[in-house]
């Protein structure tokens, strides 16, 4: 297993990186204002898998592969940015999947949510760089490794989970009190504001 110790200082430390402003915050705050919590959801699904590949790739060594190829990571995150920066482009214009309008939301599909959250997580850069510093010495050579990650992989994925969720419900507060004040087109153009600045993040981070 963990040793308790190892736990107690484990679990805050990483909840304070999660609860962090960064990419995946700011894109569940930006969702949680556009389309609402249970849509949300299926970004934060795939978000929670790339979380979960970067931190069991960070003890396992691909990390060390990732950093010692970095155009390979660069492309990764230059296509995410692209992708995000389109997304948030048509939402400023009141365009795409993700735009509001006055009556309701367009459909977006959740695949396509799911998979905005998975390039997120997996093409950010601040989290291979907290995985790479921070996971591995709380692996304690005295356990079995596979249950040690295990463990501290899942307190990870309920930290951001728990973190995520605060973000969209804070996003689905402000979405709520401008559609109200019938603010649509401000809504629209503030989430797409968000989702550009998301991308910048990736791309330049």
């Amino acid at each position: 297993m963990v040793d308790s110790t190892t736990l107690l200082i484990f679990i805050p430390t990483f909840f304070i990186v999660s609860i962090t402003p960064g990419m995946c915050m700011t894109l569940a705050m930006t969702l949680g204002m556009s389309i609402g919590i249970r849509k949300t959801l299926w970004m934060m699904w795939g978000e929670l898998l790339g979380v979960a590949l970067v931190a069991i790739s960070s003890v396992i060594g691909v990390a060390t592969l990732m950093l010692k190829y970095p155009e390979v990571f660069q492309v990764v995150k230059l296509i995410g940015a692209l992708y995000l920066c389109y997304v948030g482009i048509n939402m400023w214009q009141a365009k795409g999947a993700l735009a509001i309008t006055s009556n309701k939301h367009t459909q977006i599909k959740g695949t396509e949510l799911f998979t905005q959250g998975l390039i997120t997580a997996i093409a950010n850069p601040k989290g291979w760089a907290f995985m790479i510093s921070l996971l591995p010495p709380f692996i304690n050579n005295s356990y079995a490794l596979p249950m040690q990650l295990t463990v501290l992989v899942l307190v990870i994925l309920l930290s951001e989970f728990i973190c995520m969720m605060i973000y969209a419900l804070g996003g689905k507060s402000i979405g709520k009190l401008l559609t109200q004040q019938n603010s649509v087109k401000r809504l629209n153009k503030l989430s797409g504001t968000l989702m550009i600045m998301v991308a910048s993040w990736l791309a330049f981070g």
